[in-house]
């Protein structure tokens, strides 16, 4: 099982930057696939990026490409969201989350109930 704690949400200006963290404690995130996803009011929870367990192949949600790079530090158990170029429509709570995989491989996870560790959410706010 896995503990996971988000960090680095706030309030910016439209263009601004926000570099997201996301802790793992208890088993090491070495063995999971990771994620970043997101929920505005009112909206259903939606995927933004994906990194594998092995090899850091990642992918993107279209809407983000480009604009943020997930990143991971198995040393550190941390899982990293770096965000550019941030408008207002990227204003919503963002969760990590974790996927226990068994075996060594690139494979990413875009759907949330794929996933089996939620951290609680960091709130981000994007203004005009």
């Amino acid at each position: 099982q896995v503990h996971l704690v988000e960090s680095g949400g706030g309030l910016v200006q439209a263009g601004g930057s926000l570099r997201l963290s996301c802790a793992a404690s208890g088993r090491p995130s070495s063995n999971y696939a990771l994620g970043w996803f997101r929920q505005a009011p009112g909206k259903e929870r939606e995927f933004v990026a994906a990194i594998s367990r092995s090899l850091s192949s990642t992918d993107y949600a279209d809407s983000v490409k480009g604009r943020f790079t997930i990143s991971r530090d198995n040393a550190k158990n941390t899982v990293y969201l770096q965000m550019n170029g941030l408008n207002p429509e990227d204003t919503a709570v963002y969760y990590c989350a974790a996927k226990s995989v068994s075996f060594f491989g690139t494979t990413r996870y875009t759907r949330p109930d794929e996933y089996d560790y939620w951290g609680q959410g960091t709130q981000v706010t994007v203004s005009s």
